[in-house]
């Protein structure tokens, strides 16, 4: 996404010696605004209500409700920015670690219902890198019935998005993917450059 406030808040995110809570402030904010976007093809019906002056049709929100799913531990971060915009979602939780030697992704704890037949997902994860665990995600939503799948990442290396885009190729579901920048590239440790360093670390700590 291109935006004024979105570039300033991403700046300021990336700055390394933005305090803690500030940096979870800033991802809260960021993420409001990339689910402006992000939820433009929520699906919707029409509602009759009675205004205090007049009977109208106004527009709600299609049961089930959308599902929001974090990729643990650092999606978490990115949450309450999405049920800002959208309380009545619902939420799972999708735990999957990156094995650093081979940069694979593993699925270690999931809560979720077995059947997401018919459900908009959307999916949060601070950033695609090496796109092999939002890739993993998604084929995990759409094994369980997903039929309409959103990632919203905060920042994109290169090869992560064309990596997700092989990853996904053949998939019989629609899948968009928001972010608030696409950076240079991958160092050779897997983190994108010149990114913000690590996500997690920075929301919640060094985690031993």
């Amino acid at each position: 996404m291109s935006h004024p406030l979105i570039d300033h808040k991403l700046t300021l995110l990336r700055e390394k010696h933005t305090p803690q809570p500030v940096f979870r402030r800033l991802v809260e904010e960021l993420v409001t605004l990339l689910a402006y976007e992000a939820t433009r093809g929520v699906r919707v019906h029409d509602h009759e209500i009675e205004t205090p002056v007049a009977p109208t049709v106004g527009t709600k929100l299609d049961d089930p409700a959308p599902m929001v799913v974090p990729i643990l531990r650092a999606g978490l971060g990115m949450l309450d920015g999405m049920l800002r915009l959208v309380p009545t979602a619902e939420v799972g939780f999708l735990g999957m670690i990156r094995d650093e030697e081979t940069l694979e992704p593993t699925t270690y704890a999931e809560r979720l219902p077995e059947d997401l037949s018919g459900r908009q997902c959307y999916v949060l994860d601070p950033m695609l890198a090496t796109g092999g665990s939002l890739g993993g995600a998604v084929q995990y939503l759409v094994d369980r019935g997903a039929d309409d799948i959103t990632c919203i990442c905060l920042l994109a290396a290169p090869e992560g998005v064309e990596r997700l885009k092989e990853l996904l190729e053949d998939l019989a579901v629609p899948c968009t993917l928001v972010v608030a920048a696409v950076d240079e590239r991958l160092n050779e440790k897997g983190f994108i450059v010149p990114g913000l360093g690590d996500a997690g670390d920075r929301l919640y700590g060094l985690a031993h």
